[in-house]
């Protein structure tokens, strides 16, 4: 009975939570970025403050989701994150997986889907925080690579989607290329959910048995210089650079998801 009470308990939670999510996305945009642009002229400084408040907004969403009991978590290097012109790469297993980066990022940047910049709930945010929309494919890698040498922290799922749980990480070159033609060295992360819930595919409403655990990960910056191997033409050794750098860092990620399964 107990057990039932308390899954009961966390679905109730669950939405809770989303629906927090959505309204606080609301608030900020009727509520709190019409009087930044109203007051603050600089557009470099406005979009500081609002991509501040994105993060401190997206820490009480955290800490409330721990406080009803949905989640706990716990996170390695942080202070490695308190840096500005960052690279962020990482693994993508749940859905909050962005809430939980740009909750520890005071100057986060981020690519968007269109659908997301659309969105009544989170267009506000997008727009005051300046987050790079993906559908413009031609420039997208120069805006990235302006993006992270203007200052910004600049978050990016090379999976392109969540990953399918006990299949390896199938990555995209698209953040390889950003790193290897910007000469960015990359900041990477790995997370892992236990058990795995907020899949791929899975319902908000299909909670696990017990609270999920995350658990993140900040490595050592990891150069881009030693994946620049020699070609005879820029793009051959592009490509090529590209190429190392994504299998290194799908053996990288796949090394936390072999040990998050091991402790499931």
């Amino acid at each position: 009975m107990r057990s039932r009470f308390d899954r009961a308990w966390r679905v109730l939670a669950t939405g809770i939570s989303f629906a927090a999510f959505g309204i606080g996305g609301l608030l900020l945009r009727v509520l709190a970025f019409p009087p930044l642009q109203w007051c603050v002229r600089d557009p470099r400084r406005r979009r500081r403050i609002a991509r501040r408040w994105v993060q401190c907004g997206f820490a009480a969403h955290i800490e409330l989701m721990r406080r009803l009991g949905v989640l706990t978590y716990e996170i390695h290097g942080r202070e490695r994150l308190q840096r500005d012109g960052l690279l962020v790469l990482a693994n993508h297993p749940t859905l909050i997986d962005v809430v939980f980066l740009v909750s520890l990022l005071p100057n986060a940047d981020c690519v968007v889907k269109s659908a997301v910049a659309r969105n009544p709930f989170m267009r506000g945010p997008v727009r005051a925080c300046g987050y790079i929309a993906n559908d413009d494919g031609a420039g997208l890698v120069d805006d990235c690579i302006a993006a992270v040498r203007a200052g910004g922290d600049l978050v990016i799922f090379p999976e392109g989607t969540r990953t399918v749980p006990g299949r390896p990480p199938r990555l995209q070159r698209g953040a390889a290329y950003i790193a290897v033609r910007g000469g960015l060295d990359v900041t990477p992360v790995r997370i892992s959910c236990t058990p795995p819930t907020l899949i791929k595919g899975q319902k908000w409403y299909c909670v696990p048995e017990r609270r999920f655990h995350v658990k993140i990960e900040v490595g050592e910056d990891l150069p881009v210089r030693p994946f620049l191997g020699e070609h005879d033409d820029a793009t051959g050794r592009e490509n090529l650079a590209a190429r190392r750098l994504t299998e290194h860092l799908a053996g990288y990620f796949s090394e936390g998801a072999m040990r998050a399964g091991t402790r499931a």
